[in-house]
């Protein structure tokens, strides 16, 4: 993941409501960031992030000519820069050769890589308790957006997996009696550990429903105390199966429920300290102690984007 020499390096991360561009530098950097609502369809992707890279060239008043990293969501094969199943996207069906697309209209060489894995690269650019410490080489990055997924950063490089599945976490079953997974399993780690499994849980009218939950638990509110606890629980069970399955020094904490910041991750740390008292096992591997939460401000989807080209 070394430094493209005397270039500036552009990221995008795709998402189902906005793209987000960034510009970094050779010492990782952000030189100047740029966003715009996603157009949902296959040309209407295509064209945002063509809009958001010439943002990005009329910010920095560079012609950022060098490669682009593109993270996004679904089923990506990173060798043919191509993508299939980002539904909420309106991606689907057969394969999308953005990478392809991309280049043709921008100029550039562009490489594509799934988001969370995207993430996860941008996630050992930095300590998120420590923005000034070195790069983190072997982490584990737990996306916990609308679904739940890993990102692995293995001594340094990217697991993907043999058929790009490593880190789908959130598809692991955990409960044989729990409600039906989209991906046609049963109680699945996603659907009590994630966004749309909390806002099931806690639902509200307006604003986040993870705030909501937070603030009304923190205000005492027994029933949000068991919700949120609930919850918590969830994660700790995915961060303990990262944690026995890859060993990873750090567990990053990152996706929209992760805005919540600090008290997320003191409740998956309390909720992981509960489960180990019973086993000295669990209790000497101190999965509380590597937990880390990306900072709200940080872009690190983006960020690790840039880094794939790297």
């Amino acid at each position: 993941m070394g430094a493209v020499s005397g270039r500036l390096t552009i990221g995008l991360d795709i998402g189902a409501t906005k793209t987000l561009g960034v510009v970094l530098d050779d010492a990782g950097g952000i030189r100047a960031s740029a966003r715009e609502a996603t157009e949902p369809g296959a040309r209407g992707v295509v064209a945002t992030a063509e809009r958001v890279v010439a943002d990005l060239r009329t910010a920095t008043g560079d012609p950022l000519d060098g490669p682009l990293g593109v993270g996004i969501p679904g089923l990506v094969d990173p060798e043919r820069g191509a993508v299939m199943h980002a539904v909420n996207l309106g991606v689907d069906g057969d394969w999308l050769p953005l990478g392809e697309h991309l280049a043709e209209r921008l100029g550039v060489r562009v490489l594509v890589e799934n988001d969370v894995n995207a993430a996860a690269l941008g996630a050992a650019t930095l300590d998120p308790l420590d923005p000034l410490a070195s790069r983190v080489d072997d982490l584990a990055y737990l996306s916990i957006g609308t679904g739940l997924a890993a990102g692995l950063v293995l001594d340094g490089r990217l697991r993907r997996g043999e058929h790009g599945a490593a880190g789908e976490i959130g598809h692991v079953p955990v409960d044989p009696t729990g409600v039906a997974c989209q991906c046609g399993q049963r109680g699945c780690l996603e659907t009590v550990a994630s966004g749309s499994a909390l806002a099931a849980a806690w639902p509200v009218t307006e604003g986040p429903p993870a705030v909501a939950l937070f603030d009304a638990a923190a205000a005492g509110d027994r029933r949000a105390i068991a919700v949120r606890d609930r919850f918590a629980a969830g994660v700790a069970d995915a961060v303990r199966v990262l944690g026995l399955t890859v060993d990873p020094r750090t567990v990053v904490l990152g996706g929209g429920v992760a805005q919540l910041g600090e008290p997320l991750r003191e409740a998956v740390a309390d909720a992981l300290r509960r489960q180990a008292k019973g086993s000295p096992f669990l209790a000497s591997l101190d999965l509380a102690g590597r937990l880390r939460v990306v900072p709200s401000d940080y872009p690190v989807a983006a960020v690790g984007a840039a880094m794939v080209v790297r």
